[in-house]
């Protein structure tokens, strides 16, 4: 009844309030699942599972998404009644085996000759901290709880018009986000792995996702002050502008991540250090669009 009475009160706003909803949940899916995604022993776990404990993965993920949904969710607006729980968390779900999925074929873990079980096996496995994330979206990372009210925004109003300040804020927290997110993944194995299997349009298709996908959880997800996000002063405090260069940022710490953990050095070919920084680049990007969204 909730649900109808708001579509009847705000039918021109209802499909943009379920795009918003959807961009919260898949991003706040990206943040939690990036990094099991580049774990190759989840892959090979995946690939040996078998129906029944596939049916019970995805039951288990959906009492615990139901649970979550009772008091985090990804929706702005909470809902209390059961059935709305119930749609809610097949929706998180939903979410989280799409973007698993995408994520998947995008790396080339997920090919046209990959087996259906093995396929349906990685895709669920790797959806369960995806929907977990999306179910966690809201309650753990919107801005309601870090709004600031007109009085606060006048009051830093200084602050923010210092554009050096501004940037250099964005910079180290950009870095250290990429860091966070990344620091585990650039010694292990499976960068090498990916970059023997890419193609040159898999990698620029792994650039365009790690620009929208950052992009989505920045500006578009309603985490932290959305409106002062918009309003931050800055070099580069255009969303396009500031996209473009924490992503090159990121790259920046990627590269030096792989060269201090001797996975690539100076004697490798430029071609290498490419294609190893654009595979890591993705988790880097997304971990550095969270620690923008968490200043």
């Amino acid at each position: 009844m909730a649900r109808t009475r708001r579509k009847k009160h705000q039918p021109a706003n209802a499909w943009s309030h379920q795009f918003d909803d959807f961009i919260r949940g898949a991003s706040g899916g990206f943040l939690f699942g990036i990094p099991l995604l580049y774990t190759m022993e989840v892959w090979w776990i995946g690939s040996q599972l078998s129906p029944p404990i596939m049916l019970a993965i995805l039951f288990t993920t959906f009492i615990i998404v139901f649970l979550l949904n009772r008091t985090a969710g990804f929706r702005k607006t909470k809902n209390q009644q059961f059935l709305d729980n119930v749609i809610d968390s097949v929706e998180a779900m939903t979410i989280g085996i799409v973007c698993a999925t995408s994520l998947l074929i995008l790396l080339g873990e997920i090919k046209i000759g990959t087996s259906l079980n093995e396929a349906l096996g990685k895709l669920i496995l790797e959806s369960v901290p995806f929907a977990l994330g999306a179910a966690l979206a809201d309650g753990f990372l919107s801005g309601d709880r870090w709004s600031f009210s007109d009085s606060d925004d006048d009051s830093k109003k200084k602050t923010d018009d210092d554009s050096l300040n501004a940037t250099l804020t964005d910079i180290a927290a950009t870095l250290i986000g990429a860091t966070i997110i990344a620091f585990s993944i650039a010694p292990t194995d499976e960068i090498p792995m990916l970059d023997a299997a890419a193609s040159p349009l898999e990698l620029l298709a792994i650039i365009v996702a790690s620009l929208i996908i950052s992009y989505g959880i920045v500006f578009e997800a309603g985490f932290t002050t959305q409106k002062k996000r918009h309003q931050q002063k800055g070099i580069f405090q255009r969303p396009i502008s500031e996209t473009v260069a924490s992503y090159l940022l990121s790259l920046l710490a990627t590269a030096f991540m792989l060269f201090f953990f001797s996975r690539l050095t100076f004697e490798d070919p430029w071609t290498l250090w490419l294609s190893y920084t654009l595979l890591l680049g993705l988790p880097a990007s997304i971990g550095g669009a969270a620690g923008r969204i968490a200043i």
